[in-house]
């Protein structure tokens, strides 16, 4: 039958619910496209679906990856595609809000294979922006006309590709879209409206004992952990270490959820192909099962 079915949209918009609620009736299972549940330990910061609701509906790309390891997009995309491809009878849904990883899927996004090299970075970096910046423009003169002068991360990653395998970023970039159908189900509501699902979100994040969660990760990881630096986590990190005060590291989650929130918002609207629901509307399980069936009736 083939297919595929996006559930997509900002932190706190109620995906995950959703999408078991489909699954449920689809008899179909869940790929999670989070770039921070694929890591091990990580769970109640990352809103990671419960051991119970895990159960209730076959959940894969969590848990994948040690967090003292990283999982590239490159990573990430070939391991969705392989599981798309082994689950031809029913659509399998594709939920999550890293923009990145969904689109990598669903535009089947050309991804220069090459690992993070940290000493090249390194000896790169020692350069300094303008100077890399210009031997960018010598080596691969489209790429750096699509990149700012001062964005040293692209800029590096690219020198880094060309370096590694002696081909413009530029040549090995470019989109190789999946043949099958797709249907993307985006989900949003009003600006205070989402703050307000934010805050919840955060204070039962709390009740669930992320401290402790947190505390855990730093004793057996140690501190300086990259990912012990992302939203939620660095917060907390830094009321274990006595910087801040408990109740001013809830309210800075909350303030940078939100503003990351936007930035995920601005992301998926600019995709014209994303089909947007009320994720407030009382009836918007059986409005989204509406459409998903009009998909299956063309796939058969």
């Amino acid at each position: 039958m083939g297919g595929l079915i996006v559930i997509c949209g900002a932190t706190a918009t109620g995906k995950s619910g959703l999408a078991i609620a489909i699954a449920h009736r689809l008899h179909s299972i869940i790929l999670s496209a989070d770039s921070r549940q694929v890591y091990r330990d990580f769970n109640i910061g990352t809103a990671k679906p419960t051991w119970e609701e895990q159960q209730q509906v076959p959940h894969y790309l969590i848990d994948i990856c040690d967090p003292r390891e990283t999982l590239t997009v490159a990573d990430y995309q070939q391991q969705a595609q392989s599981l798309i491809a082994s689950t031809a009878y029913r659509p399998p849904l594709l939920v999550g809000g890293t923009g990145l990883y969904i689109k990598s899927v669903v535009r089947g996004m050309k991804i220069p294979r090459v690992p993070p090299h940290p000493e090249l970075r390194s000896q790169l970096a020692d350069l300094g922006q303008s100077q890399c910046y210009a031997m960018l423009q010598q080596v691969d003169r489209a790429a750096a006309a699509k990149i700012h002068a001062n964005d040293s991360v692209r800029t590096l990653r690219a020198l880094e590709v060309y370096y590694v395998t002696g081909c413009p970023i530029s040549e090995q970039q470019g989109e190789n879209p999946p043949d099958y159908p797709i249907l993307q189900i985006g989900l949003d509501c009003e600006t205070q409206a989402l703050s307000e699902r934010i805050s919840r979100r955060t204070q039962l994040m709390m009740d669930e004992g992320f401290v402790a969660e947190v505390e855990y990760l730093c004793e057996k990881y140690g501190t300086d952990l990259p990912l012990l630096n992302t939203l939620g986590y660095a917060e907390i990190k830094d009321y274990l270490a006595g910087k801040i005060d408990l109740e001013e590291a809830i309210g800075l989650t909350i303030l940078h959820t939100r503003q990351f929130a936007k930035r995920q918002r601005t992301w998926f609207q600019r995709d014209a192909d994303i089909e947007w629901f009320n994720a407030d509307d009382p009836d918007l399980v059986e409005q989204v099962w509406q459409r998903i069936q009009e998909f299956m009736e063309k796939l058969s």
